[in-house]
């Protein structure tokens, strides 16, 4: 993927209003990781203005289906693209239905107060592939196959993979690998330059700060 230019957002810049709870966008749309990545800044300078808390991606999936796979290819990835950040699910080692509650207590147990960003495939209407969706709040896995797992994240990332509303778990088996192959470095690019740029934005405001 080619290398973005990254603009930074000082303190002045910073928008008056609040950053829409949801963003939804087509992956072919132009300019979407730098939209989605400040969109995330966004997010995250308001949850964590200080820039204290722990940042901790959780990639929900499996490599065992094409559907599914979204998560652990974001989270790897991401583990790729950045060895610092925080990853639990790639396709080495993935965070499923088996493992998320094991997996979220382990987060709990390591990082003090982390802020959780979850990723996620889903199942939508038929004009909706392709979509991804930046939301404010917990994630809810499982919800689309009928499985009622525990809620994750204070920010997620989802991609609507397929049709859903029908054989959901052999649509997601059926589901074309290169849509969802580019769909994982869209979002797991937008992360990063998101995250890059609350760095930068902490890193300047802490410069800003008057000596003590």
């Amino acid at each position: 993927m080619s290398s973005l230019s990254f603009r930074f957002i000082k303190p002045a810049d910073q928008p008056a209003t609040l950053p829409p709870s949801k963003i939804k966008c087509h992956y072919e749309e132009p300019y979407l990781i730098t939209r989605l990545g400040r969109a995330l800044h966004h997010h995250l300078t308001i949850l964590d203005p200080e820039g204290s808390r722990p940042l901790v991606l959780v990639c929900i999936g499996t490599d065992r289906s094409t559907g599914d796979s979204l998560g652990p290819l974001v989270g790897t990835r991401l583990s790729d693209l950045d060895p610092s950040l925080k990853v639990y699910g790639t396709l080495a080692r993935p965070v499923h239905a088996t493992n998320l509650q094991d997996t979220l207590t382990e987060i709990e147990e390591a990082y003090q107060n982390p802020l959780v960003i979850a990723v996620d495939a889903c199942l939508g209407r038929s004009e909706s592939v392709g979509s991804i969706t930046l939301s404010a709040g917990a994630l809810k896995p499982g919800a689309g196959v009928n499985k009622n797992l525990p809620q994750v994240g204070d920010l997620h990332f989802t991609g609507i993979v397929n049709v859903g509303g029908y054989m959901e778990y052999f649509v997601l088996q059926n589901t074309r690998l290169g849509l969802v192959w580019k769909m994982a470095n869209i979002i797991a690019a937008s992360i990063q330059h998101g995250v890059l740029l609350t760095n930068r934005y902490h890193q300047e405001t802490a410069l800003e700060q008057p000596l003590q």
